[in-house]
């Protein structure tokens, strides 16, 4: 498949730039995956569109504040020269964190990068809270190690001086509020560097609705990263290699997908994370020859999804509206028909939805 397979036009004003003040307003478009059939409604109206015995599944991570800005100051035990000095007091320094390698060591993208050497220090104002450059990968990537240099929890230092990681088409500094509304109401595990935007419609409310209704609710973890909003640069698809992003499934949740399965009963993915992390995790159980529908505990999601996929798991998808040409496109086009989900963003588009994370959302069953 050709990325210009998946590019479509939208206009500027449609990208929603913050959020509704209600969750639950958003307006949710309802496709049929299998025929194409179209219905505007609102996500508020989820909860009595379900027929009552779906498995939903939710993605409970947390979004970090991942945005850190800092001053350089120079390469650890080397002095550093007038000039260079002078830079270093002058130049401000953008370390974005994009994944968790283990204790206090990330993969990060720093800014700017082609002037930062292994060995380079970043000090992040008065916190106390330093990083140092350990190696270079991939993508522009870097590996760096936090210290709190005055003592300290480096996740709470984290939390207090970063800023949210607001997607690039929202073209404004993150806010307080931000804080709260780039988050859904079930984050619990802390390490994504983006919002599961699917889940933001959801409140309390609604949750309990779902569950009046009949159906069940439970959870998995995919630390949202690099792999889930990088770019694809290849023309081809088949070219685009999926950066690791990390998951858990609990042994509950595997167990109760397996029984939804067994008994014919709908499960729901809310967001392509879900989706991505359930059908990575059946994949590597049916390649390792096991009885069990998935793989439960941890394990590294590398899996592109593009049309021609075959589904394992997962029956039905709630998603918000995705960038032209992006892996999130090609998966939501693997699951519904690339000729049905191109007619429905011309729908949303004629209908003035609004688009990506801020925005309004689509049931695709």
């Amino acid at each position: 498949m050709k990325r210009e397979e998946l590019n479509y036009q939208l206009p500027s004003e449609l990208v929603a730039q913050r959020p509704l003040e209600d969750r639950a307003s958003s307006r949710m478009l309802v496709l049929g995956r299998r025929d194409g059939s179209m219905a505007d409604r609102l996500f508020c109206e989820l909860p009595e569109l379900l027929n009552g015995d779906e498995l939903l599944v939710l993605n409970n991570a947390r979004v970090v504040p991942a945005r850190l800005f800092g001053k350089r100051a120079g390469v650890h035990s080397q002095p550093s020269s007038r000039a260079t000095r002078g830079e270093h007091l002058s130049g401000t320094v953008e370390v974005f964190l994009v994944r968790n390698l283990g204790g206090d060591t990330w993969e990060a993208l720093v800014r700017p990068g082609r002037k930062m050497p292994v060995g380079e220090r970043v000090i992040f104002g008065e916190s106390g809270l330093e990083a140092e450059i350990t190696g270079c990968g991939e993508l522009g990537l870097r590996t760096i190690r936090l210290t709190a240099k005055r003592g300290g929890s480096i996740p709470q230092l984290v939390e207090q001086i970063g800023h949210v990681p607001l997607p690039p088409y929202i073209e404004r500094e993150d806010e307080l509020t931000d804080r709260e509304r780039y988050q859904t109401v079930f984050a619990k595990i802390a390490g994504a560097v983006a919002a599961p935007t699917a889940g933001l419609h959801f409140t309390p409310k609604i949750l309990d609705e779902i569950r009046v209704r009949g159906a069940e609710i439970c959870e998995l973890t995919l630390d949202v990263g690099l792999g889930t909003f990088q770019p694809i640069h290849e023309e081809d698809l088949a070219n685009h290699k999926m950066h690791a992003e990390s998951y858990e499934i609990p042994k509950e949740t595997a167990a109760r997908i397996s029984a939804a399965r067994r008994e014919g009963r709908s499960i729901l993915a809310i967001g392509t994370t879900v989706v991505r992390a359930l059908e990575n995790s059946a994949q590597l159980a049916h390649e390792a020859g096991e009885q069990h529908l998935l793989q439960a505990g941890r394990a590294e999601a590398t899996l592109f999804i593009t049309p021609g996929f075959e589904f394992r798991v997962v029956d039905a998808l709630l998603t918000n509206f995705h960038l032209p040409g992006s892996t999130l496109l090609a998966l939501v086009s693997a699951f519904a028909g690339k000729e049905n989900v191109m007619a429905a963003y011309r729908h949303a588009i004629e209908k003035r939805y609004r688009f990506y994370s801020y925005g309004d959302c689509m049931l695709i069953r």
